[in-house]
């Protein structure tokens, strides 16, 4: 069997995103596809872009440098969606529409200078680490009150939402509670007014469970594999990594 091609990959993603979203009784048209590009060169985010992926993700701030020189992401918006470190902080902001991995609020305030210092308002998500796991990222839930509070201090950042990457499972629908949890949060805080807050996206769901995503009220989805192909790590192992 012939390997689809990128564009028929995301004709195909976007079939899933429609049925998905109409399962759910919302428009397709509620959810934004984000190409997750990590260890993708130029050419095919450019032809994914061509397929009519509207935003790109990139997890790696070196990539994202290198990529964005050569006009990889021309036509799509561009988001951050990997862990930013604090000293890269100025190759990322006023370059990503969106941050989408915001972890700490001493991240938050590197960002806020950096933007202040351009004249601009960076737009970011709070990354939530909904499974409470010790190697990854993210702030614990009940940590979530005080960095809203925090970033009413920060003229230059405007929150725009929540972002989360639940536990891997191989069990169909294993992560539909963590959703639930994260759609429950995103609600809460959305009650809630803060200055520089609003609670415009949540960001959840991957190649394996973005149904289950949006069928918790997922509005962003960050997609890789499924459009890409699986990405094969340069291990002694060879596996193959599946975002």
């Amino acid at each position: 069997m012939s390997q689809l091609s990128i564009a028929e990959n995301v004709a195909a993603v976007k079939a899933r995103i429609e049925k998905a979203a109409r399962a759910a009784g919302r428009s397709p048209d509620e959810i934004i596809l984000v190409a997750a590009t990590k260890m993708n060169s130029a050419e095919r985010v450019a032809e994914a872009i061509r397929a009519g992926v509207p935003v790109c993700g990139e997890n790696r701030v070196q990539e994202l440098v290198e990529k964005n020189a050569q006009g990889a992401y021309n036509g799509a918006e561009l988001h951050f969606i990997g862990h930013l470190q604090k000293n890269k902080v100025n190759k990322v902001v006023g370059v990503c529409g969106l941050i989408q991995s915001v972890d700490s609020i001493e991240l938050l305030e590197v960002i806020d200078s950096r933007a202040k210092a351009l004249g601009i308002k960076q737009e970011v998500l709070i990354e939530i680490n909904i499974g409470s796991e010790d190697s990854k990222s993210g702030i614990r839930e009940n940590e979530l009150p005080q960095i809203l509070a925090e970033a009413e201090n920060f003229s230059s950042v405007f929150v725009r939402g929540l972002m989360a990457i639940p536990p891997i499972s191989d069990s169909e629908g294993a992560n539909r509670a963590y959703f639930a949890r994260m759609r429950k949060l995103f609600i809460d805080n959305s009650a809630k007014k803060y200055d520089n807050v609003s609670m415009d996206f949540l960001s959840m769901g991957m190649s394996e469970d973005f149904e289950d995503a949006i069928a918790e009220g997922s509005n962003m989805v960050r997609v890789g594999s499924a459009i890409f192909g699986a990405r094969v790590y340069p291990t002694k192992t060879n596996q193959a990594s599946v975002l």
